[in-house]
C-alpha cells in the first residue's frame, strides 16, 4: 500500500515560507484599488490558502473553484470545472493559489477560463512548483517551493483521498 515517506518539506518550513508569501501579497496587493479575491483551487489547495489569506494582512475576499485532472497519482490529461465560483471576478484583482503545478496543463486551462471572465488583474500562487515535469509554459506569479518530480501527499495534496491531513509534505511511497 502506498504510504507517505520521507518529508520533502516540514511543518516549521510551510509556516515560515506561508508568512513569506503572505507579506508579498499584502505589499502587491495592498495598494490595490479594491480588495482582491482569492481563489483557492479545490481541493488540494484549501489548507495552503486558509494559512495564506491568515498570513496576509490586507482586507480580501476568497471563494473556490473545483477542477478535477487526476485519476490516482496520474494525470489524466483532461481538465474539468466541478465546482465553479460563486461569484464574478470581472474588473476585479484575482489571485488563484493553487497547490501544485507539474505538466501546467490544469493551470492553463483554468487561466484561460478565468481570464474570459475578465478580471482586471489574474496572478497566480502555488506551493509546490515542478518545474520538471513541465509541458506547457504557465506563469507563476508567487512559487512557495520547487520540487523534485515525486508524487507528493500531505498539508492538502492526497492519494485516493488520503493523507491531506498531515501538517508536512512528503514523498508517496510503494504507489
Amino acid at each position: 500500500m502506498a504510504r507517505p515517506g520521507r518529508i520533502l518539506i516540514s511543518e516549521p518550513e510551510l509556516k515560515a515560507r506561508i508568512g513569506e508569501l503572505g507579506a508579498d501579497l499584502a505589499r502587491d496587493y495592498g495598494r490595490g484599488p479594491s480588495s482582491p479575491i482569492v481563489v483557492g483551487v479545490l481541493q488540494g489547495a484549501f489548507l495552503f490558502m486558509a494559512d495564506l489569506v491568515r498570513a496576509t494582512q490586507i482586507d480580501l475576499t476568497t471563494d473556490f473553484i473545483g477542477v478535477v485532472s487526476y485519476a490516482g497519482a496520474q494525470s489524466s490529461g483532461h481538465v474539468r470545472i466541478v465546482s465553479d465560483l460563486s461569484m464574478s471576478i470581472e474588473g476585479r484583482d484575482v489571485l488563484v493559489v493553487e497547490d501544485i503545478v507539474d505538466t501546467g496543463l490544469t493551470l492553463t486551462y483554468l487561466k484561460r477560463t478565468l481570464e474570459a471572465r475578465h478580471p482586471r488583474s489574474l496572478r497566480v500562487c502555488v506551493l509546490v512548483d515542478k518545474v520538471e515535469r513541465r509541458k506547457v509554459d504557465v506563469g507563476l506569479d508567487y512559487v512557495g517551493f520547487t520540487i523534485p518530480n515525486v508524487f507528493v501527499v500531505g498539508y492538502g495534496f492526497d492519494y485516493e483521498g488520503l493523507y491531506r491531513n498531515l501538517p508536512y509534505v512528503a514523498a508517496l511511497e510503494g504507489e
